[in-house]
C-alpha cells in the first residue's frame, strides 16, 4: 500500500479553521485567499481518501473521518513547530525570570514551560506567579525579565499591548446556587482583596448603574475566588483566561448586571532588548495566549 504522505500547510490550515470556528478567519490569520482555503482542504480530503468536512446550515461540521484527522494534524504540527523551534534555538543557553498574572498560572503555565522546556533544556526558566501590582514592580526593579500582566493603567516604559479583553461577570456552573437572586438582595461580590482594579471595575458599574451591591467574599488568591463564586456565594468579575468548568460567564444583562469594560494584557519587559532565550519565551507566550483567545471565541 502506498503511503500518503500529508500536506503540513494544508494541516495547519484545516487545524486553524476548526479553532477559530470559520475557515474565513483561518484565511485571514494565515494570510491567504478563502479560494486557496478551499483548495486545500478539498487536497486534504484527496490525501484522505474521504470526506473531512460536511454543510451543516451555513456553516461546516467535522464528520467522523475529520475529528479523527484533526486530533492527528493537531498533534504533527506541535512536533513540526517544535522542531523547528528546536533547530532554530539550538545551543541556547541561559536564564529567564518569568512573571505571570494568577488568571494565567495554572492553565497556561505548564503549557508554556513545558513547550520552552522541550525546545530549549539548557535554559533556566524561575517563574513567579503574582498580581498585577506585585510583577509589574518586580519589572520596573529588573528582578523579572518578562511579566504576563494586565495593564491597568500604569503601564512600563517597555511592554507590548498583545491584545484587548472585555471583562465579564462571571457566576456558577450550577444555576440553581444563585439563590440570592430570589431574594432581591443587593448583588454579592466575591473579589480580591484591595487593591483589585478588576474590584474597582465592578463595583463602579454597580453604582453608576444605581444597583445595590455587598462584598461578601475576599481572597488574596484566584483559587479563592473561583472557589467562592463556584460555591454560590457570589459573583465577580474578571476575563475568561483561567475559568474553570465549576464557573460560567453570566449573559448580558443577566441578574441586571451592567455592562463592564475590556483591559490590555501585555507582556512587559525589563530592558528593551531581550536575551535570545527570552526572545523565544515572549513569542511562546504570544502563540499561547493566541490559542487561548481562540477557543473561547
Amino acid at each position: 500500500m502506498r503511503k500518503i504522505n500529508f500536506d503540513l500547510d494544508a494541516m495547519r490550515t484545516f487545524s486553524a479553521g476548526v479553532e477559530l470556528g470559520s475557515f474565513a478567519k483561518a484565511a485571514d490569520r494565515l494570510g491567504r485567499s478563502t479560494s486557496a482555503v478551499s483548495a486545500q482542504l478539498k487536497k486534504l480530503e484527496e490525501q484522505a481518501g474521504t470526506a473531512i468536512v460536511r454543510k451543516s446550515g451555513r456553516g461546516l461540521m467535522l464528520t467522523d473521518a475529520g475529528e479523527l484527522l484533526l486530533s492527528y494534524a493537531r498533534r504533527i504540527l506541535e512536533l513540526n513547530d517544535e522542531a523547528c523551534m528546536a533547530l532554530g534555538g539550538a545551543g541556547l543557553e541561559g536564564r529567564v525570570r518569568l512573571g505571570l498574572q494568577e488568571d494565567f498560572g495554572e492553565q497556561l503555565l505548564s503549557e508554556m514551560l513545558g513547550r520552552f522546556a522541550r525546545t530549549h533544556p539548557s535554559v533556566r526558566i524561575e517563574a513567579r506567579v503574582a498580581r498585577n501590582a506585585e510583577l509589574i514592580s518586580q519589572v520596573q526593579a529588573a528582578h523579572l525579565d518578562l511579566a504576563l500582566a494586565w495593564n491597568a493603567g500604569s503601564g512600563t516604559p517597555h511592554m507590548e499591548t498583545i491584545g484587548t479583553y472585555a471583562l465579564q461577570w462571571i457566576g456558577p456552573a450550577d444555576r440553581s446556587l444563585l439563590r440570592w437572586q430570589e431574594k432581591r438582595e443587593p448583588i454579592p461580590l466575591v473579589a480580591f482583596d484591595a487593591p483589585c482594579v478588576m474590584r474597582t471595575f465592578a463595583t463602579e458599574a454597580l453604582d453608576h448603574a444605581g444597583i445595590p451591591w455587598r462584598l461578601v467574599f475576599t481572597s488574596p488568591s484566584l483559587g479563592g475566588v473561583w472557589a467562592a463564586v463556584a460555591a454560590g456565594l457570589g459573583v465577580t468579575v474578571r476575563s475568561r483566561f483561567g475559568m474553570t468548568a465549576s464557573l460560567r460567564v453570566m449573559a448580558d444583562g443577566e441578574l441586571g448586571l451592567p455592562p463592564l469594560p475590556s483591559m490590555e494584557l501585555a507582556i512587559h519587559r525589563a530592558e528593551s532588548a531581550l536575551t535570545p532565550a527570552c526572545e523565544r519565551l515572549h513569542v511562546i507566550i504570544r502563540e499561547s495566549i493566541r490559542d487561548q483567545q481562540d477557543r473561547f471565541q
